[in-house]
């Protein structure tokens, strides 16, 4: 018991000097601000350049991840997701309360490999509850990055305000040499607090950029790149806090979605079953036996696959599950009725959409129909 409190005592110390004097140098080495260098940009806000009274007010909630995670040992690549608590990562960060009124709540503290509708359920009725009240401004969401993308997408459907959201990770933990967690942290609340983030739908800070949910994915194991727009690039990028926005979202979002999971408990079962040589379509069937109501196939090149597998997908359409055609491959679109009789078959093309994102949005889609027409005019319009 002592050794265990010892080890988290040690990892809190080395959390909080290794972050306090990583803010403290870059403060230290930091060139002198030009003023107005910033605000003479069109789209950008400069950090910092508010008044504590005009302050937003940011509640941040934590779900865990390695953004939140310590090293057993500082050579070691593993660690613990969800680690530390709300309250340390937002003690961490220097002067964070500077750029927003904030406040924490931990609605889990889990990996987010082991994400689950039912934190997602959680998580959208908080984020809906709390952007309702006129004291909070914006919600960021601390979050792993490995279902960051899905999360986020999910969140973009069924959040019912055109207040901030903004999701953040980070891909090293918070003992880490040069982890990112911090400055991450601090460059989303500053563009949850931004005004222009207003109506923008869900967004993704990472790395200096922002991604807007539906078109970001985690394109690297373990790069701080990770994270890319692969067909429209990001919604703008935001440095120490500055703040540079790009080209809106056309697709339908938040205050415009029709979808609600408010009452809800429970989601349709969606299964991703990847395409490749010789498929089978054995497993086409097992995971219909076992439940899933819709399927959401990660085809090959423009959401192929093989002929039995085909055939076998047309036969349960027929019975009722519904079937989207994406792809495996990180970037393009997947077009109706391209290589493929969509029409025929009673399949649903992707478009722009990957597979996570596709399985999240039939998801949604299910609670509302089966109609495989309906089904596609979703997934042309979200």
């Amino acid at each position: 018991m002592n050794s265990s409190k010892n080890t988290a005592r040690g990892l809190m110390c080395a959390l909080g000097l290794l972050l306090t004097g990583a803010g403290i140098a870059a403060q230290e080495s930091a060139p002198p601000t030009n003023p107005g260098s910033s605000k003479d940009l069109p789209g950008t806000q400069e950090a910092g350049a508010r008044s504590p009274e005009e302050l937003a007010s940011v509640r941040i909630l934590a779900t865990g991840g390695t953004i939140a995670g310590a090293q057993a040992n500082p050579q070691g690549y593993g660690y613990k997701s969800g680690a530390f608590k709300v309250e340390d990562l937002i003690k961490a960060v220097p002067n964070l309360d500077k750029v927003a009124k904030l406040t924490g709540e931990q609605v889990a503290n889990i990996g987010s490999q082991d994400m689950n509708d039912a934190v997602w359920l959680k998580l959208a009725k908080r984020t809906n509850e709390l952007l309702a009240s006129p004291e909070v401004d914006a919600v960021v969401v601390t979050h792993g990055t490995d279902t960051l993308e899905e999360t986020a997408y999910f969140l973009d459907l069924v959040v019912k305000s055109d207040k901030p959201v903004v999701l953040v990770g980070s891909m090293r933990p918070a003992t880490a040499i040069s982890a990112d967690g911090p400055a991450n942290l601090y460059n989303a609340v500053a563009v949850a607090s931004s005004p222009e983030a207003k109506g923008r739908g869900v967004l993704i800070v990472i790395n200096d950029e922002i991604h807007t949910a539906r078109n970001v994915t985690k394109t690297n194991t373990t790069n701080v790149e990770t994270f890319r727009s692969p067909n429209r690039g990001p919604a703008g990028v935001v440095n120490t806090g500055d703040v540079h926005w790009f080209e809106r979202m056309d697709k339908k979002h938040t205050v415009d979605s029709e979808f609600s999971v408010t009452g809800k408990n429970t989601l349709p079962r969606v299964d991703i079953l990847y395409a490749h040589a010789n498929m089978s379509p054995d497993l086409i069937d097992s995971a219909v036996k076992n439940g899933a109501k819709g399927l959401v196939i990660a085809g090959v090149g423009d959401g192929n696959m093989t002929q039995p597998a085909l055939d076998t997908l047309a036969r349960h359409v027929k019975k009722g599950v519904v079937v989207v055609r994406s792809t495996r491959l990180p970037s393009g679109l997947v077009l109706r009725n391209n290589e493929i009789n969509d029409d025929q078959k009673g399949f649903v093309a992707s478009g722009e959409l990957n597979p996570a994102k596709s399985r999240v949005l039939l998801q949604l889609a299910l609670l509302e129909t089966k109609d495989p027409n309906r089904v596609q005019r979703m997934f042309e319009e979200y």
